[in-house]
C-alpha cells in the first residue's frame, strides 16, 4: 500500500534529521542546521534533474517550449507541491475524506490518480467537491506497481457506485497514468457509461522519462511502446467518449509536452506548471469542475 509505504519514508526521513542534529548540535550548530536544510531539499535538487531534462527533451517537440522562467517558476512550485502530496496527503490522510454518495440527481465523480498515488491525491479536489454535495468516490490503483489493465476494474467499479447515486453517467478526472487506466477501461466499456474524460498531465503517448521505467506499468508509458500502441484505438480515443486533456509545457514527468495530448481532444494549455502542480492549480480545478454541468 502506497501509504504505508511513504509513512515509513517520512519517518526514515525524521530519524535521520533527529540523529543529525544530535551529533552535530553540540559540536557545531552550524553544521548541524547546514545538514538539515541539506535533508529538507534534497527532494529539489532531484526534481530540479527532472526538469533540466524537460527543458532539454522539449527543444524538439513541435510544442513551443516553455521559457526558461516558466521552467524556475514550476520547479519552485514543484518542490513545494510534491513533499505536501507524498509526505502529507498520501501517507497520512488518505482516509481523511471519505467517498461521498449523496442521492442529489446530479452528475458526480470519478477521481483517479496517478503513478504511486493514492486516493489522497486529490485532497483538496475532495474538500471541494465536498462542500457542493457533489457525489464522488475516489479509487486506490492497487497493486502500485501491477500492470494498468490490472486497474479496470476499479474504475468499473467506482462508475457503476456514482452512477447509481446518482442516476448520471459520472465526470472521470485523471492525473497522469490514471488518465491510460480510464482509456484501458473504455477498451472493453461503453462509452456512453461516462460523461467525459477529463485528463491532467497524463502521458497519451508516453513520456521520454518512462524509458527508464522497470515496473509493469512504467514499462509500459514507453513512448512508441507495445502496450500503448494497442490502446491507442478507436475504442479508446475521442470517438467513443469527449476527451478534456490539460497539458503543461513545463510538465517535469511528461515530456516531450506533446505526449500529453490527444488528437480531436479538447486540449488545454496550462502553461509553466509541473507535474504535480498541474492538479493543484485553482484555475485548473474550476475549468475541470465546470465541465460536470457542461452538455
Amino acid at each position: 500500500m502506497v501509504a504505508r509505504a511513504q509513512r515509513w519514508l517520512v519517518l526514515a526521513w525524521l530519524v535521520a534529521a533527529v540523529a543529525w542534529t544530535a551529533a552535530w548540535w553540540s559540536r557545531s550548530p552550524a553544521t548541524a542546521i547546514a545538514g538539515l536544510l541539506v535533508l529538507s531539499g534534497s527532494h529539489a535538487v532531484f526534481l530540479a534533474f527532472e526538469f533540466v531534462l524537460a527543458w532539454r527533451v522539449d527543444e524538439s517537440d513541435p510544442l513551443p517550449r516553455a521559457s526558461a522562467w516558466q521552467f524556475f517558476k514550476a520547479w519552485l512550485a514543484e518542490s513545494i507541491a510534491a513533499p505536501r502530496v507524498f509526505a502529507w496527503y498520501q501517507p497520512f490522510r488518505w482516509r481523511a475524506i471519505p467517498d461521498h454518495l449523496p442521492q442529489s440527481g446530479r452528475r458526480g465523480v470519478v477521481l483517479v490518480h496517478g503513478f504511486v498515488g493514492n486516493r489522497a491525491f486529490w485532497t483538496p479536489w475532495l474538500r471541494e467537491l465536498r462542500a457542493a454535495d457533489r457525489a464522488f468516490v475516489a479509487v486506490d490503483l492497487e497493486p502500485v506497481f501491477g500492470s494498468i489493465d490490472r486497474y479496470v476494474q476499479t474504475i468499473d467499479a467506482a462508475i457503476v457506485r456514482v452512477t447509481a447515486a446518482t442516476g448520471q453517467p459520472p465526470l472521470l478526472i485523471c492525473h497522469s497514468m490514471g488518465g491510460l487506466a480510464a482509456r484501458a477501461w473504455l477498451r472493453d466499456a461503453d462509452g456512453a457509461r461516462v460523461h467525459r474524460i477529463a485528463t491532467l498531465g497524463t502521458p497519451h503517448r508516453g513520456t521520454w522519462l518512462a524509458r527508464f521505467g522497470r515496473t509493469a506499468n512504467g514499462r509500459q508509458m514507453r513512448m512508441g511502446g507495445e502496450w500503448l500502441q494497442r490502446i491507442d484505438g478507436e475504442r479508446t480515443s475521442v470517438q467513443q467518449v469527449p476527451f478534456s486533456c490539460w497539458y503543461s509545457n513545463s510538465d517535469n514527468i511528461v515530456f516531450p509536452t506533446s505526449v500529453a495530448t490527444l488528437p480531436g481532444a479538447d486540449n488545454r494549455l496550462a502553461a509553466g506548471r509541473g507535474h504535480v502542480e498541474l492538479a493543484f492549480d485553482a484555475p485548473v480545478r474550476r475549468e475541470v469542475l465546470a465541465l460536470l454541468d457542461a452538455t
